[in-house]
């Protein structure tokens, strides 16, 4: 038998007034952020959206296996996720606007953490307490912010000792030899700055998933910025970059301060912060190179 709550708990959401009678069990995230909030809290979905998605981009926490796929982000399949008897579903305005048809199948949670205006980590947090909240999962939720506080903490202090915090970092993905999607002040990785104590090599807001597109020329005035290139990139953008004028003149490039890090989700919840800081502190502290891998 299910716990009850002490009575029926209500939320306000986006889109109005989330009401629950008891924890529930059976839930479907529709955005791989609500999935890996989740996941933080112990909680397997038994549906999720992009899960084959999940696996190559997010990674981390691991998605179960079993877990059934409801469509993609953008469109999920109400029939799937109808079949599945959910007693929650947690979207995102953005993703899946459609909410009214939802709440015909099960109570929904809508909360976006990327939108015009919102600061990505503290949505992000905000998510995780309120379905602990709902999950009754709060002592979950308190382990999980701070651990990822202490890890913050941690590699602050590496690359403190280490003397690395004196220069400016630029996060970038390759989208192609010239072109880059470089991460701004409004995004979530600024978090990851920001605890780390390092600068934003590039003083521009982006769009509110906190990035923009530039060409790698754009990096040039910001002579005292090391690179940080996140994975994936291009098949043989190595190659390519270093025949490349655009490339081997920045002064990053010659000063081999360019580092690459495994592939990690900039458009999740609370874990990719700390992801990234243990990886970016553990690259910095090896030490750069002239290119890309």
């Amino acid at each position: 038998m299910l716990p009850l709550l002490a009575s029926a708990a209500s939320w306000q959401h986006e889109q109005g007034t989330l009401t629950l009678e008891q924890p529930p069990k059976r839930i479907i995230a529709l955005n791989w952020a609500a999935t890996e909030a989740l996941l933080l809290l112990g909680v397997t979905p038994v549906g999720v959206a992009d899960r084959d998605g999940y696996e190559v981009w997010v990674g981390k926490p691991e998605l179960p296996e079993g877990v059934a796929n409801v469509g993609t982000r953008v469109a999920p399949s109400l029939e799937a996720i109808a079949q599945l008897e959910p007693d929650l579903i947690v979207t995102s305005s953005e993703m899946a606007p459609a909410a009214n048809l939802l709440e015909r199948i099960a109570p929904t949670y809508v909360v976006s953490v990327y939108k015009p205006g919102s600061r990505p980590f503290a949505k992000a947090r905000d998510m995780l307490t309120t379905l602990a909240d709902m999950l009754d999962r709060e002592e979950q939720a308190r382990a999980v912010l701070a651990d990822i506080e202490q890890t913050l903490a941690t590699q602050r202090a590496r690359l403190e000792q280490a003397g690395l915090t004196e220069r400016p970092v630029a996060l970038v993905n390759f989208l192609d030899a010239r072109h880059v999607r470089i991460y701004t002040s409004n995004g979530l990785y600024q978090s990851t700055l920001n605890a780390l104590g390092l600068e934003n090599a590039w003083p521009n807001e982006g769009n509110y998933w906190g990035f923009s597109v530039i060409g790698l020329e754009a990096l040039a005035p910001y002579e005292q910025s090391r690179i940080v290139a996140i994975s994936p990139t291009p098949p043989g953008l190595s190659a390519t970059l270093a025949e490349s004028p655009f490339w081997t003149y920045l002064p990053a490039v010659e000063r081999e301060q360019v580092y690459q890090l495994d592939a990690v989700w900039p458009f999740g919840g609370v874990y990719p912060v700390k992801r990234l800081a243990v990886m970016l502190a553990d690259s910095l502290l090896q030490g750069g190179s002239g290119n890309v891998r």
